[in-house]
């Protein structure tokens, strides 16, 4: 299995851009050998952590990919190598932060997926869009979510942030290049195993 996951709507994105690219990638696919799984988040700290500890305990994935939206990335797609675990401030879409503003009270400063995400941008192109890499998620719910799912997956995440849609930039065209960067990751993961 592998797992999936966007945002649902914040501040002024009624759509948010990462969950209808998720929703995209499941009617495409992976291919027959992978069951895909999908779940939207809320964007809420406390939340978004039930879930992905329900993920890793109950599916036991082979890879969990979370896919958020970035406000300032205009026709960007940020490959995410690390989470980080202190400087949660900014409140939630309910008003709160977490405790003692980290997501696991003595974890690791940060942790680094497993998956070599500078391999990943050396060889992965998507037309029309360009491909970047980044040690810093932003320390809201994105990074929240990613530093949490790496400590409970060990490594086993990756997180991609996608820019909001626009006329260039669609939920198919977002499933489409989704699609081609899982599936360079996957094989990633494989070549790992052996």
């Amino acid at each position: 299995i592998s797992f999936f996951s966007g945002f649902g709507p914040f501040r002024q994105y009624l759509v948010n851009s990462s969950w209808e690219a998720v929703k995209e990638l499941s009617k495409r696919g992976l291919g027959e050998n992978i069951n895909l799984r999908i779940m939207r988040l809320p964007v809420v700290y406390q939340k978004a952590k039930e879930q992905i500890c329900k993920i890793w305990t109950t599916l036991q994935p082979l890879l969990t990919v979370h896919v958020g939206l970035a406000p300032s990335a205009t026709a960007l797609i940020i490959l995410e190598q690390c989470g980080k675990n202190k400087g949660y401030q900014e409140r939630d879409a309910c008003g709160f932060h977490p405790e003692g503003a980290c997501c696991v009270l003595d974890g690791p400063e940060k942790i680094e997926s497993a998956i070599n995400m500078k391999a990943l941008w050396k060889n992965v192109s998507v037309e029309g869009i360009d491909i970047i890499l980044s040690r810093d998620a932003g320390r809201y719910i994105c990074d929240y979510t990613y530093y949490t799912s790496l400590y409970y997956g060990n490594g086993r995440a990756a997180f991609i942030h996608v820019p909001p849609l626009s006329e260039s930039v669609t939920a198919e065209f977002l499933g489409k290049a989704l699609q081609t960067i899982i599936l360079a990751m996957l094989e990633q993961c494989g070549e790992q195993r052996e």
